[in-house]
């Protein structure tokens, strides 16, 4: 189904999901979450995953963009979806789905439904594409509504401020008996408490080891705690001290990624804004003190430039391209070759990321 820039072509609003939903399996899981954010939801959606299974629950997760193959987006017990299962369900879907003029997300979000229809899933766990109030994952019932930290991006879609953007995000409560935030600025707070003066806001735990490289990944992980605590209350096979252990031991696919190339080390992540540029800094100096070099890479239509500066102090040279698969690897080889035991550490989009991965991953 095409490469994660397929996401691009975006079309808000829930007329054409309703025509999908009513071609497809209904299903009404034990429970389903939905997951809201700028930065953090598919960690946070991966981890949440792992502690409900953890508990014996058969959980669907519906994350994105993918990174290498499109069946990553749907995954039952954390494998994706095989293609068998994929392709008989496209058969089902995709005249409905070009009838109604669905987008790319779309579609794949109306898949994923009845693939965890079929599936007969305890538990739906789904990432938003684009904010919440207009997004195809909005547009089915939810018991809880998670949202991860909140800052500016997508503002074609979500407005200029952050504030705009919390406006649109806050409609991931919008019907759920639960709703959790990880801390967030105060003009974000005071729109999360307009919408829903219920919801709360986790603590930051003390995560000794995580799987997942990052400080960041803190919160990340505290959300998720703070679901799988909350959910407690209606899982009483939940052990909450396994759940724990279950997201400290919880990876994510190019989410600070080792890749060894001969005696380089290199780290991917899929940071492509400034808010996740940010929240990566803390944790910077312990993966390498400095870096020899950062590459950053973006889009064509996109710009880093301004962000550079924050990214400096933690490496001895800056590589800034726009440009994302074949400008990357170009520039990585180029960086290798001048420091061949050197640590480096690549920023781009997923498809940044895939692209290295594919030639260098084990």
């Amino acid at each position: 189904m095409g490469q994660p820039s397929a996401d691009r072509d975006y079309l808000p609003g829930h007329e054409r999901m309703q025509a999908l939903l009513s071609g497809i399996r209904q299903h009404r899981p034990r429970l389903r979450i939905r997951i809201a954010g700028t930065n953090g939801k598919g960690s946070t959606a991966f981890m949440l995953a792992a502690a409900l299974q953890s508990a014996g629950l058969t959980v669907g997760l519906y994350t994105s963009p993918h990174i290498l193959r499109f069946n990553e987006r749907i995954r039952i017990q954390g494998e994706p979806v095989s293609d068998a299962l994929l392709l008989a369900a496209m058969q089902r879907l995709m005249p409905a789905a070009l009838d109604a003029g669905a987008s790319y997300f779309e579609t794949a979000t109306a898949l994923a439904l009845d693939l965890f229809a079929a599936a007969g899933v305890d538990v739906e766990i789904l990432e938003a594409g684009v904010g919440a109030r207009l997004d195809a994952t909005t547009a089915v019932p939810a018991d809880m509504a998670l949202i991860t930290p909140i800052g500016l991006d997508h503002q074609a879609w979500l407005g200029e401020t952050v504030a705009a953007v919390a406006s649109e995000k806050a409609f991931v409560m919008q019907g759920c008996r639960w709703s959790i935030s990880a801390p967030q600025t105060e003009a974000v707070v005071a729109v999360l408490n307009a919408f829903n003066p219920l919801v709360k806001y986790c603590d930051i735990l003390h995560w000794r080891e995580l799987a997942v490289a990052g400080v960041h990944q803190q919160i990340n992980a505290s959300l998720a705690y703070a679901a799988a605590e909350q959910l407690q209350e209606i899982l009483p096979e939940m052990d909450i001290d396994i759940a724990r252990e279950a997201i400290a031991a919880c990876d994510v696919s190019g989410r600070l990624q080792l890749v060894q190339v001969g005696d380089a080390r290199v780290w991917l992540d899929a940071a492509h804004n400034r808010h996740a540029i940010e929240a990566l800094l803390p944790g910077l100096s312990a993966l390498a003190d400095p870096f020899d070099a950062i590459l950053v890479f973006t889009r064509e239509d996109r710009s880093l430039e301004q962000e550079l500066a924050l990214l400096s102090p933690y490496a001895r040279e800056i590589v800034h391209s726009r440009g994302e698969a074949d400008t990357a690897l170009r520039a990585l080889r180029q960086a290798i070759e001048q420091y061949p035991h050197g640590s480096f550490l690549v920023l781009g989009s997923f498809i940044t990321v895939a692209a290295i991965l594919r030639v260098y991953a084990d």
